[in-house]
């Protein structure tokens, strides 16, 4: 039986170029998501072998989505899928709980072999980054996004993205499910744990740190 692909990306023209080499390839793409929130919906109704996953995705990160993907959809494999050779990245989405990171300039081969690797148990990482890993292993930096970081916690990080993706208290209470005073709440207390005081400086930090993507 083919293994089941699961492919979220933002980009529909990188998912359909992907689903088409992948089916040629002999796995079995069982569905596509334009978004984090939606890749784990997906992940938990259809518990694919593999989850392809992009890092920066609207709605909810490819870092936050791995970590609910590895609760929800625990016999999911993660394989991350990035343009982005930076630790914070890489360490990010490792730590969430993926077994895998492979940039997006690879080629088709590298990422059969990846996705080949994870089903055996195995952890994939792209040569080029491989060191980002090791150094990382060594000894930590430290440095200061990373502990504002820490501080936060996930629905934290939830809220943060929604507020640098411009949606308005109300649409970001519909879409986590709580009240618009919950959010008010979160919204208070990541302000005052990053020392940010601003929706602006709010979305700079958020952008720069890798939690919504740079484009719209």
């Amino acid at each position: 039986m083919a293994p089941t692909i699961l492919i979220a990306d933002d980009h529909k023209l990188l998912r359909e170029g992907l689903r088409a080499l992948l089916e040629r390839e002999g796995f079995h793409v069982i569905a596509e998501a334009d978004n984090g929130r939606s890749a784990v919906k997906l992940a938990k109704k259809l518990q694919p072998d593999v989850v392809i996953t992009d890092i920066g995705m609207p709605d909810l990160n490819g870092v936050e989505a791995t970590k609910k993907i590895c609760v929800e959809a625990s016999r999911s494999k993660v394989l991350a899928l990035s343009m982005h050779n930076e630790s914070r990245f890489v360490m990010g989405v490792l730590e969430a709980g993926a077994s895998g990171y492979l940039l997006k300039d690879a080629a088709f081969e590298e990422l059969s072999g990846a996705i080949k690797a994870v089903l055996k148990g195995q952890i994939y990482l792209s040569p080029s980054i491989a060191g980002v890993v090791v150094r990382q292993s060594i000894g930590r930096s430290g440095s200061k996004s990373e502990s504002e970081r820490a501080i936060l916690s996930r629905r934290e990080h939830e809220v943060l993205q929604l507020i640098a993706e411009g949606k308005s208290t109300k649409e970001i209470a519909a879409t986590l499910y709580v009240s618009v005073k919950t959010v008010e709440t979160h919204r208070k207390k990541i302000m005052d744990k990053l020392d940010i005081h601003s929706i602006a400086g709010l979305t700079k930090y958020a952008v720069r740190e890798g939690l919504t993507p740079l484009h719209k």
